[in-house]
């Protein structure tokens, strides 16, 4: 039986990630990072599958045997995540996968992504596997499957590779970073994925709560020109930037989606797409000739959102735009480098709100600087903005971040398992502030996410914009709540 080149594998482990919100409330994303580097590798000639575990609801044991019957000569789990957590909190899932692998396939095992390229001797050491992959990827593993194919176990060669020569942990200087995306990430391998088992967030679709299936994820960019301290977004890159995929290629990849699989729903997963006005809007224009009939929600900042784009935007598909809040507290924000004032954020939420655009806000509850007083203010801001959904969410430690590098400094606790980095898990503990315990920051978290989703003001909103439907599928969400260790003990 000849041998399959690499198979690349997508962990995730939705009922530890998101207890019992993952059965029906969360998305299942399709890996794009994955599907674009398979694309890639196949265009250079080798023989690529993807197995997604996540998608697929599988055990690391069952992933081990599908990835055993495809015989490749190089396993490789990818962890990458859609928003800066989702790398480390897949992390647990990721390690058993390895070490599965290791014992049930006669492959060599890689393993690469966010949180890997953050730690990249640490995720060596733990997940037991023969290689980790710092940086992005596309040319590590271009490199390192070329020279498993000759035989050969000089591994010096491969650019941004961490593997053991003599027992010891050897580590190559990293690749350099992808110049041309496009020539890299082309249309990326969507043939290779399950198609039929990806959904889109249940907010993404209250204009049309049965239609969630099926959805389609793309990236314009990668990286991020900013550093807040909260954010490990830039860990594969090495440092702060951003490089841009070509509109037309955005816009091609688009219509595969929508011919191909038959996809409307749509989510931009860029860090944030709508800064260079250049490139968003020349994707926006080129929609808008396509004519698609698209739903689509991507990331922007307060103080990049231009108002006279927006009815553009809008009349492209995009009909959500999450904005990073984060805290009403200037002296808290600033802290973790976001500057803006709460009139210009009211002001900015408003106008995209006249234009059609729906609001998704994000908001941190336990910045270093907070303290039960400045955590109301942000609720209380959350409740008076009014947004059609929000993020809650408590700030954490995430590896690759400044964060995590403050907390090894000053000691604080960290989760033990890597799941306790998920916002949603029942290990999960975020960090104290200078004022506060990590316990009561995720009990004002979560308590907090019960007031904004019971309030009358919101559920009234929700039923004039989306209908009756839409706040009981509120009601029933708000019915789950979250089992948390920290706050039984």
């Amino acid at each position: 039986m000849s041998k399959l080149d690499i198979v690349l594998i997508n962990p995730g482990d939705r009922k530890q990630v998101y207890q019992d919100l993952g059965k029906e409330y969360s998305a299942i994303e399709p890996p794009f990072w994955i599907a674009v580097i398979a694309s890639y590798l196949r265009n250079n000639g080798f023989s690529v599958a993807i197995i997604d575990s996540n998608a697929e609801n599988i055990t690391h044991e069952e992933t081990s045997l599908r990835a055993k019957e495809l015989n490749p000569l190089l396993s490789a789990v990818i962890v990458y995540g859609s928003q800066p957590s989702a790398s480390t909190q897949n992390m647990t899932v990721a390690e058993k996968i390895c070490k599965a692998l290791k014992e049930n396939t006669s492959s060599k095992v890689a393993i690469g992504g966010l949180h890997p390229s953050a730690l990249p001797g640490q995720t060596l050491q733990e997940a037991k596997a023969d290689f980790v992959i710092e940086g992005e990827g596309p040319y590590t593993l271009t490199s390192l499957i070329r020279v498993l194919k000759a035989g050969k176990t000089d591994y010096s060669v491969v650019d941004g590779l961490w593997y053991y020569k003599d027992g010891k942990i050897k580590n190559n200087p990293r690749a350099c970073l992808i110049k041309n995306l496009d020539e890299v990430l082309s249309v990326a391998a969507w043939d290779l994925l399950p198609m039929e088992k990806y959904r889109a967030h249940n907010w993404h679709c209250f204009d049309s709560l049965e239609n969630r299936m099926p959805y389609g994820a793309v990236y314009t960019s990668l990286g991020c020109p900013y550093s807040c301290a909260f954010c490990c977004i830039n860990a594969p890159f090495g440092k702060p930037g951003i490089r841009y995929r070509s509109p037309e290629l955005v816009v091609e990849e688009m219509g595969v989606l929508i011919r191909d699989y038959g996809i409307g729903n749509i989510k931009i997963v860029d860090e944030l797409f709508v800064l260079s006005e250049r490139h968003y809007m020349s994707i926006v224009d080129l929609l808008i000739k396509k004519g698609y009939d698209l739903n689509i929600w991507a990331y922007a900042r307060v103080d990049t959102v231009k108002l006279e784009n927006l009815q553009s935007m809008k009349k492209a598909g995009i009909n959500w735009l999450a904005l990073g809040i984060e805290s009403a507290n200037p002296d808290v924000r600033d802290g973790a480098e976001k500057r803006m004032r709460v009139r210009d954020i009211k002001n900015v939420v408003q106008a995209m709100q006249r234009e059609g655009i729906k609001v998704i806000g994000n908001y941190i509850f336990g910045l270093p600087d907070d303290n039960p007083g400045t955590m109301q203010e942000t609720l209380d801001m959350a409740m008076d903005l009014n947004c059609e959904f929000v993020n809650f969410y408590c700030a954490m430690a995430y590896p690759g971040s400044k964060l995590y590098d403050i907390a090894l400094r000053e000691g604080w606790e960290l989760p033990k398992e890597w799941y306790g980095f998920s916002q949603h898990s029942y290990e999960m503990l975020p960090l104290p502030t200078k004022y506060i315990s990590a316990k009561e920051v995720l009990k004002f978290r979560d308590d907090g996410f019960h007031k904004y989703f019971e309030n009358q003001k919101y559920l009234d909103m929700v039923e004039n914009k989306f209908g009756p439907h839409i706040k009981k599928h509120i009601e029933e969400m708000t019915k789950t709540r979250l089992k948390r260790n920290l706050l039984e003990n």
